[in-house]
């Protein structure tokens, strides 16, 4: 059996819980439990308003990680660009691969889900279930995006979709001059 390296997390650092996104280490206690004495990680989401204890050595087994570098955040946002993946799965297959995808909280795989499911055009149109899971691996991506480039998660949400060349949602509320008609 290969020896795991330890993951070494300290207090202030942003992490990523693969189910719950980003979210900030507030401090490592020691907690006791029956006759046992347990490290726990604990995880502030501000985002969700929810705190989640982690015992150290089941960190790495859950999935919790430090962020990716700017380098590797790019690299994913570039595979996002690439041609939609095939679609030969009935939807419910795929939808769950998405989630799949979604929860793992890595980001290559938050860009396939992205790019398979944002819209190619202004006339495309989005399913309310495709929408949803476009939104959350969007919403995952941005919350890291943000943090590494120190911008809000709506300002990082709307860079990865210009990078990535989604057409803006039409305003339903904008209007439309009327143009004049040509004199008979």
């Amino acid at each position: 059996m290969s020896k795991s390296k330890k993951l070494d997390f300290k207090n202030g650092q942003f992490v990523v819980y693969p189910t719950q996104g980003v979210g900030k280490i507030a401090k490592v206690e020691e907690v006791k439990i029956g006759d046992q004495k347990i490290q726990m990680i604990v995880i502030n989401f501000e985002q969700n308003n929810m705190t989640l204890r982690v015992p150290v050595e089941r960190a790495e087994l859950s999935g919790l990680r430090p962020l990716v570098s700017p380098k590797e955040m790019d690299t994913a946002i570039n595979a996002a660009k690439r041609a939609a993946g095939a679609k030969r799965l009935i939807w419910a297959r795929r939808a769950a691969v998405y989630e799949e995808n979604i929860n793992s909280g890595d980001p290559m795989k938050l860009a396939e889900v992205i790019r398979d499911l944002q819209r190619r055009s202004s006339t495309d149109t989005m399913t309310f279930s495709g929408r949803g899971l476009y939104m959350r691996a969007l919403e995952r991506m941005a919350q890291e995006f943000a943090v590494l480039h120190k911008i809000d998660i709506d300002s990082a949400s709307e860079k990865i979709e210009d990078i990535l060349g989604v057409p803006k949602e039409i305003d339903l509320n904008a209007t439309e001059e009327d143009e004049e008609e040509p004199d008979k």
